[in-house]
């Protein structure tokens, strides 16, 4: 009797240690293994994936190899708005794109990627750090989205044709390049405009065989993809939108990464986009530079009459928060 009762003690502190051992496993990610699938459209030879491939590294050497992230450029997984959707469907997918695509969700963020709202990097970066963006945020993870960062900054995006243009009235019947975004389009359609929807794939060719007029992007893009080597030669200095990217995964696949890694990617991801926005803040005039030595011309624009014609933009949209401009242009002059 007393040794069948040994015996059962035996096992029931077996089976204990067996699932004290699965719970320590859990805690601390011990025997943890997840790959992630990151895309984005910017070229090899961009800022961007020059960040995110060191994030990538940097995340897999300090957790051991426990957390995998490949990086995909250049669209060859979805991007832009069936990028976001993987993420909200529960994908072991890492979405970077620009915070107007969140705007489907939380639509606070279509007020975020406004045209024309900031004069500096720095202020941008900075109302990404408010309580009111904060707050967005916190209402995109409602949606199924975490957002690791909103403030890889690639430029102000211009726009970059074979003629000068200085005032709205000059894009009047020229069709412009710009993503699939509503933001986009808008902006686009408002400055004057035939805003043209285009794979990044197909944008080069389409200006060189003059299926579009031109394209709106950054010094960056245009130096890193080579557009100067098109017959769009002219940049107009509309400094119409800030260039930025957000970092974005499904709640549900972070939620189920250990505490500990979690840190990590956080850490990472936050300390890239500092690193980013450093880097591009000191390149940028030697960019331009170089630029001008390939025969691009830049030249200013009458900054008043843009930003009039943009006023409309500034309307609430269907699912914003009532005030949200007056919101953000209230802590941009706070800055100032």
């Amino acid at each position: 009797m007393k040794k069948g009762l040994v015996t059962v003690w035996i096992m029931v502190f077996m089976v204990s240690l067996v699932f004290a051992n699965a719970v320590s496993e859990t805690e601390t990610g011990e025997d943890y293994k997840l790959v992630l699938k990151l895309s984005h459209v910017f070229s090899p030879a961009e800022q961007l994936t020059k960040s995110m491939d060191a994030v990538a590294e940097s995340i897999y050497e300090k957790t051991d190899g426990a957390i995998e992230i490949q990086t995909f450029p250049q669209a060859q997984l979805p991007a832009y708005k069936e990028g976001v959707e993987q993420v909200v469907r529960g994908a072991d997918f890492i979405s970077v794109e620009d915070p107007s695509f969140i705007g489907d969700y939380v639509a606070d963020f279509k007020a975020l990627y406004a045209p024309m709202l900031y004069r500096s990097f720095d202020e941008y970066v900075a109302l990404t750090e408010s309580e009111l963006v904060e707050q967005m945020m916190a209402r995109a993870e409602e949606q199924g989205i975490k957002i690791l960062a909103l403030d890889y900054i690639y430029g102000f995006r211009n726009v970059i044709t074979d003629k000068v243009i200085t005032t709205p009235a000059d894009l009047s019947g020229m069709k412009i390049r710009t993503p699939g975004s509503k933001s986009y389009i808008d902006t686009l359609t408002a400055m004057g405009a035939i805003a043209t929807p285009l794979p990044w794939g197909e944008t080069l060719s389409a200006v060189q065989q003059g299926v579009v007029d031109g394209l709106e992007g950054s010094e960056f893009t245009n130096l890193g993809t080579k557009v100067y080597e098109s017959r769009a030669k002219n940049v107009a200095t509309t400094r119409h939108i800030l260039g930025t990217c957000g970092v974005y995964i499904s709640t549900e696949v972070w939620d189920r990464i250990p505490e500990n890694y979690r840190a990590i990617m956080q850490e990472e991801f936050t300390d890239g986009a500092t690193d980013m926005v450093n880097i591009l803040k000191g390149q940028h005039g030697d960019v331009v530079k170089e630029l001008e030595s390939y025969g691009v011309k830049f030249n200013e624009v009458d900054g008043d009459a843009f930003k009039a014609a943009l006023a409309p933009l500034y309307a609430e949209q269907p699912g914003m928060t009532p005030g949200i401009f007056q919101d953000i242009f209230a802590e941009l002059e706070s800055m100032r």
